[in-house]
């Protein structure tokens, strides 16, 4: 498969998919309300709720389920609510794109599993940047609110909730590109494990 269809075949998709799921959950989750719980700050925290006055729809009753959970922070909520979270957060997605340029023209996807990791890599990347640039300019109590605090109030939608039943564990809450990432980064872990055999398989010569 060429290099630019790949691209278009995944990535184009993939972002349309995450990010018309991401407004369907911020669309629907419309109602913001006080939770009655306080942060560690002091902060009021603040529950999504639907027209019906429902904080999630269930998927599958206490195993599926869809909240709408903003992200500041990265993977398990890692510096969500920080003051530095959404200036660092933006500027790293930003950063990533590049380096996945560079990897690419410098042949680091050469190998198949790899060479299918990379647009999955950009759609997420490219899906939760879109959210941390606009989602904060659609906040209605940020109206009036200027520019660079809109920005900074920027966060990811995360809707998909989860509960492993067999360690009654609840997953943290993710999107679409999360798991574009997620598949990607299996990918690359396996092309570095097989590296060898994939090579031999695919005829190329390894640098190494």
């Amino acid at each position: 498969m060429k290099t630019p269809f790949l691209f278009l075949a995944f990535v184009v998709p993939l972002y349309i998919v995450d990010q018309i799921t991401k407004w369907w959950c911020v669309l629907h989750f419309n109602v913001r309300k006080e939770s009655g719980y306080v942060n560690e700050k002091g902060e009021i925290i603040y529950w999504w709720f639907n027209a019906d006055g429902n904080t999630k729809v269930d998927v599958l009753e206490g195993h599926f389920w869809l909240p709408r959970v903003h992200n500041q922070g990265v993977a398990w909520g890692l510096g969500n609510g920080s003051a530095w979270a959404p200036i660092v957060f933006l500027i790293i997605p930003i950063v990533a794109l590049f380096v996945i340029r560079i990897l690419w023209i410098k042949g680091f996807f050469k190998l198949k599993p790899a060479r299918y990791a990379a647009p999955l890599l950009l759609a997420g990347v490219l899906g939760n940047l879109t959210d941390r640039l606009t989602q904060g300019f659609f906040l209605e109590h940020l109206k009036g609110e200027s520019f660079w605090t809109r920005l900074s109030e920027g966060y990811v939608v995360d809707f998909l909730a989860v509960k492993i039943p067999i360690i009654d564990y609840n997953f943290p809450v993710f999107n679409v590109a999360d798991s574009c990432v997620s598949v990607a980064a299996t990918l690359l872990l396996l092309t570095a494990v097989f590296e060898k055999k994939l090579a031999a398989m695919q005829g190329i010569q390894l640098d190494h």
